[in-house]
């Protein structure tokens, strides 16, 4: 795999994740504020997260992880 080719599904990741992102976006719209479960995973996302952000759509181990791969695909990018 080539420079060029690393870079290019990054990009794809993160227009995938985006996307993912606006369908969430959406769907929590049609529900109310935020989700009872997780985008990721499906386990219900804990009363206290709801209530810290009612617009949560992950629990917080899916969004730490979204979160770090957010940040890795960043620093790809950006070398």
């Amino acid at each position: 795999m080539t420079i060029g080719d690393f870079e290019r599904e990054l990009s794809e990741q993160r227009v995938e994740q985006e996307k993912d992102a606006a369908i969430a976006a959406a769907r929590a719209a049609l529900t109310g504020p935020g989700l009872a479960h997780c985008e990721d995973c499906d386990r219900p996302i804990s009363e206290a997260r709801r209530q810290a952000l009612p617009s949560a759509t992950r629990c917080v181990v899916c969004q730490d992880l979204h979160e770090i791969d957010k940040r890795k695909a960043t620093k790809w990018t950006r070398q």
